[in-house]
């Protein structure tokens, strides 16, 4: 059947019913038989375009005023004869629409050949890190099945020795025994013996048999020294979990990175996750707490409102909130001055000293001091806390002749960073330079600060070789800032050193008295030198990227705003 009959045998005029209608009004959507046109199109009120069935459906179709139900919006949702309209430029809806049209062609454009390819290639790399992570976690998986293994050997090797040496303890314990019981055993017969010879005379007439008699109680009367063996005895050791944890292993934690994508994608309003705060032209001091402890060399913010410092006066450490008021002192645990202590806050908040002369790093939970890190043959100078939750220590040997910076996870060292690629070392040591005297203090050329950036390098102030040291997480050499030359300031001598949200490096110039504030690739940037610093000592900043300054000869920690 033809496909047009078919259709006409189905459609019928929407007035009188009559099959196959010739005719279709385009404005009102309904069909029609040419009896019914003139009845349909009699209401001059509403306007209509009647044309054959084969044509319909090409007539623009124009919505209806909102203003007037039984008009067609023939100009852009703007009807004419409305004074409310009067102000508003006319234009045809024809051209609106061929406007729009471009606006979706071009979008169109854009998310088929640049848009939709980019997400595709994330979504392909997604997939590519998936599989990556399935491998690596395979992999990791049969080392540590493989490593519990091998732990399960050492300790099946451990218990059987401790078998043995229970079983020739045994051995040697019954051989004694049976000497002993044998030795005994003769007595015991001889003793029998005697009292059957003495029954014997007893009944005897013989008077030559009683008379030879001779009486062997004494030599029977005197036992034998009593053998006593002490039972060995197995004294299981408390197992430690997380020591025991840290002994076995450790699955580094690594931040997840997101980059920030490409040119090739443009979304209009996106902003970055940490925007740009750019440098101020004037830094200024808004606070300045005096904690009345002469000769700080150490702070630590914790969180906003509290900071940690230390310095070369009492035996304490102690927590200072922003108004001046002591809030804490903690005795350090040697009892040693902290002049050679440093102090860090961790990620959960806790409290981390170095103690130079006890070779040991620190952490105090609720009041308790815990040892976290004890050296050997070394002595720990700073500490920082690292994103991932570890610590970073500098560190001098006990000879004085060398110097490493030590990655640490927990209380188990990970990453020992102390040479260059040539083999020569990245840092001074404690002979390369001596004690420097000053009109007003005494400092110690072998200290050496650390902190570490946001981009994960390693930062160390080392105030012997007058440079700043900056090594990536691998430990490779990135650069070396020895200061920016200038006329006006004196040789380079930075001490403490921190990092913004920005990546950027700053650190203390003691010498000058003022603070270097570099790029995260070592350029200099600009000088603080206005604020009235007193030998700045130790670098902090908070989360709002404020700069905390503890000054050695005052006391002081100055709080600074350098960015906007």
């Amino acid at each position: 059947m033809d496909s047009r009959a078919w259709l006409q045998n189905v459609l019928r005029c929407r007035l009188c019913e009559t099959p196959g209608p010739p005719l279709h009004c385009d404005i009102c959507h309904i069909h029609l038989c040419k009896a019914c046109v003139g009845e349909h199109i009699s209401d001059p009120s509403i306007k209509h375009k009647v044309v054959s069935f084969e044509n319909r459906g090409l007539t623009t179709y124009y919505p209806k005023c909102p203003k007037h139900s039984t008009k067609q919006c023939e100009l852009r949702s703007q009807c004419i004869s409305s004074s409310e309209h009067e102000q508003h430029r006319k234009f045809d809806i024809l051209e609106s629409i061929e406007h729009k049209k471009s606006i979706i062609q071009r979008d169109l454009q854009e998310l088929e050949k640049t848009i939709y390819p980019k997400y595709q290639e994330i979504a392909s790399t997604i997939l590519m890190q998936k599989a990556d992570l399935n491998k690596n976690t395979q992999k990791l998986t049969t080392a540590i099945d493989k490593h519990g293994e091998a732990l399960h050997r050492e300790i099946d090797t451990i218990i059987q020795k401790l078998k043995v040496d229970l079983g020739e303890m045994d051995s040697k314990h019954l051989d004694v025994l049976k000497k002993e019981e044998d030795k005994i055993k003769r007595t015991i017969s001889e003793i029998t013996q005697n009292i059957a010879d003495l029954k014997k005379s007893l009944n005897s007439n013989d008077a030559s048999l009683v008379s030879a008699y001779k009486s062997r109680n004494a030599q029977f009367r005197r036992p034998p020294p009593r053998l006593t063996i002490s039972l060995p005895s197995f004294t299981p050791q408390k197992l430690n979990k997380e020591q025991l944890f840290q002994q076995f292993g450790l699955i580094s934690k690594v931040p997840f990175k997101t980059e920030k994508p490409g040119c090739t994608m443009n979304f209009p309003g996106a902003e970055s996750s940490l925007p740009d705060r750019p440098l101020i032209d004037e830094p200024r001091l808004i606070a300045n707490i005096n904690t009345e402890q002469i000769g700080l060399c150490g702070v630590s913010c914790l969180r906003d409102d509290k900071i940690w410092v230390c310095g070369d006066g009492e035996n304490t450490i102690r927590l200072y909130d922003l108004g001046g008021n002591l809030a804490k002192s903690i005795p350090t645990k040697s009892g040693y001055k902290p002049s050679e202590t440093h102090v860090t806050v961790t990620m959960s908040g806790d409290l981390v000293y170095t103690d130079f002369r006890n070779r040991t790093v620190n952490i105090v939970k609720n009041t308790q001091i815990q040892t976290l890190i004890r050296l050997r043959g070394w002595k720990p100078r700073d500490v920082c806390s690292t994103s991932t939750g570890g610590l970073l220590v500098s560190m001098d040997s006990d000879d004085s002749r060398q110097a490493k910076v030590g990655r640490y996870s927990g209380s188990t060292a990970v990453q020992s960073i102390q040479f260059n690629d040539k083999g020569q070392p990245l840092f001074s040591s404690a002979l390369d330079g001596s004690f420097s005297f000053d009109k007003e203090t005494l400092i110690c050329n072998n200290s050496k600060y650390i902190s570490e950036n946001r981009n994960l390098d390693v930062c160390v102030s080392d105030l012997v070789a007058c440079a700043v040291v900056v090594v990536n997480q691998a430990g490779k050499l990135r650069f070396t800032y020895t200061g920016f030359p200038t006329t006006t300031k004196g040789q380079f001598r930075p001490c403490g050193i921190t990092t913004d949200s920005q990546s950027r490096i700053l650190t203390a110039d003691f010498t000058n008295q003022c603070i270097h504030i570099l790029d995260q690739d070592g350029h200099f940037l600009r000088y603080i030198d206005n604020c009235h610093l007193q030998r700045p000592q130790d670098l902090c900043v908070d989360t709002k990227d404020n700069l905390f300054i503890a000054e050695f000869i005052t006391g002081n920690v100055k709080i600074i705003q350098y960015l906007m």
